[in-house]
């Protein structure tokens, strides 16, 4: 006899997901494995550079850099769509060593048959820095990020080893127009479980749209309205901006990965 509560453990619960709407395939999926009712609230657009003129001297330059430093499924899809577009492939890219951080990135580098020559044990950026394979000083290392927005942590920390770093945006990262209607009836009517934070951005834009939102409903508040709402994050970072804005967090992934965030919801829920 199936254990439905063991195979579904998420049956019953309706998760708000804040994610960009061209990420959120991958998690929408694994949350509606385990029988989650998934509502998608887009709290980031995802768009090209306001300029792809740096990212292209750099990738006309790629035998200049010692590393290839991807941080996130973004920075993987742009850096590389760029490099086709210009007229090149992965071998182009035999020069160089490249490292990722996080599962995800990992797997989006696959996707272009590529494997990474380190990924740090721990999923975050600073991670990196602490546990590099070769000696920093002096190593030229080409990154490609988010135009503006991101956190400074990594280059700072690169810099102060010694190493000579290339900060190009590769896109751009920006808060949605409009709210999701569908999403904000379900915030409104109290249908939302769980609410689950992916990036520090996210939770920034989530609350700016809803502070927006209920300009015109005095006797809402951001709080009131997330009171019986479970908060979920990925990773301290992110927990942090939670506490800072939401003033709590319930949630918080023991691995900084889109699937660590999912187990930990299920353990929190079980």
């Amino acid at each position: 006899m199936i254990n439905y509560k063991k195979s579904y453990p998420l049956a019953g619960e309706t998760i708000l997901v804040t994610r960009a709407a061209s990420a959120n395939s991958q998690f929408r999926e694994m949350l509606e494995t385990k029988g989650g009712i998934v509502l998608e609230f887009p709290a980031l657009v995802i768009k090209p550079p306001s300029t792809w003129q740096k990212l292209d001297q750099a990738i006309a330059n790629l035998t200049e850099y010692d590393w290839l430093i991807l941080t996130s499924a973004n920075g993987v899809e742009y850096f590389f769509q760029r490099l086709y577009h210009l007229g090149k492939d992965k071998n182009d890219l035999h020069t160089i060593k490249i490292a990722v951080v996080g599962t995800t990135t990992e797997q989006y580098l696959q996707q272009y048959d590529l494997k990474a020559d380190f990924i740090p044990p721990d999923f975050i950026a600073d991670s990196l820095v602490k546990n590099f394979p070769e000696k920093l000083s002096q190593q030229k290392i080409l990154f490609p990020r988010v135009e503006s927005g991101g956190r400074e942590i990594l280059v700072q920390e690169l810099s102060q080893k010694g190493a000579k770093i290339t900060e190009i945006p590769a896109y751009q990262s920006g808060c949605p127009d409009f709210i999701d209607e569908t999403a904000w009836d379900a915030i409104r009517n109290e249908v939302i479980s769980i609410i689950t934070f992916a990036s520090s951005k996210t939770v920034k834009n989530f609350y700016d749209l809803v502070t927006k939102a209920i300009i015109d409903h005095p006797h809402l508040n951001i709080h009131s309205l997330l009171k019986d709402v479970t908060i979920a994050s990925i990773g301290p970072q992110t927990s942090l901006t939670c506490q800072e804005l939401l003033k709590r967090v319930d949630i918080e992934a023991k691995e900084y990965t889109l699937e660590g965030l999912v187990n930990a919801i299920i353990t929190f829920v079980a």
